[in-house]
């Protein structure tokens, strides 16, 4: 059986069966002062012929399928295996954990919170929805109830258009992340056109009280201009490229008192 851009879903759920897949740690850093915030956990797969794909290489696939969910619960397993006492030590740290849609609503992810013990950290979780993944009317309800929980919510891959400010108004969002594509159309260097976007994202941060997080950030000009515009977090090769835990934490604690 294959999945939407021809994965095979027994071999990744063969795969998760025989622990192929790993987590790399991005970091989430303000672009303020340059202190670390926490970091995205990000899935990555490493095949028996020896390659690594990276999670948009192989999880469309299992969009709409069971198989996201347990890939999903694994995600937030391995967070609290590698991750919770570090959490329990340093009580403003984030970490943001992609969801899909289908499991929104229907009790597993709480389920799954309260089973690794990362329910009693869901003040430093950030749970990141795309718009493509907007869940049902469950699962939007489900959405809206996650400020009970303590955790926040981010609107992910996000591209400023008239269907993301509409869902902005519908749900309720902590975060916008800026879609790495946006960032790039700042360029590298000083010199280039302002894109038009960044009249609308200053319009946003005008009218609501959401922290930006801009994706993809590479160099030190898409870095000031985000900043002069008023973004707030960033996550980016300039930055910082995915971590393994150990170096994660290592960097964290060497930028987190910048």
């Amino acid at each position: 059986m294959s999945g939407g851009d021809g994965i095979d879903l027994n071999a990744l759920e063969a795969a998760l069966e025989r622990r192929e897949f790993f987590l790399k740690y991005q970091p989430i850093v303000c672009l303020q002062d340059g202190r670390c915030l926490g970091a995205e956990a990000l899935i990555r797969w490493k095949r028996p012929d020896g390659s690594t794909l990276d999670a948009g290489d192989f999880m469309p696939s299992t969009d709409r399928t069971p198989l996201s969910g347990a890939i999903t619960y694994w995600v937030i397993d391995t967070i609290a295996e590698e991750l919770r006492g570090w959490l329990d030590a340093h009580h403003e740290a984030n970490i943001a954990i992609n969801i899909p849609p289908e499991i929104l609503g229907r009790g597993g992810l709480d389920y799954a919170a309260r089973k690794s013990g990362l329910r009693a950290r869901s003040g430093q979780l950030i749970l990141e929805i795309t718009e493509r993944g907007v869940p049902d009317q469950q699962g939007l309800d489900a959405l809206n109830r996650v400020p009970e929980t303590g955790a926040r919510v981010a609107l992910d891959d996000t591209t400023l258009s008239g269907t993301n400010l509409a869902l902005l108004m519908r749900c309720h969002f902590d975060f916008v992340k800026v879609d790495q594509r946006l960032v790039q159309q700042i360029g590298s260097e000083p010199g280039q056109p302002r894109p038009a976007w960044l009249d609308g994202l200053a319009a946003l941060l005008d009218r609501t009280s959401l922290q930006i997080v801009a994706e993809g950030i590479e160099s030190s000009w898409q870095r000031e201009v985000l900043k002069h515009a008023g973004v707030q977090w960033g996550q980016g090769h300039l930055l910082s490229p995915p971590l393994s835990v150990d170096a994660f934490m290592q960097y964290y604690e060497q930028t987190s008192g910048v």
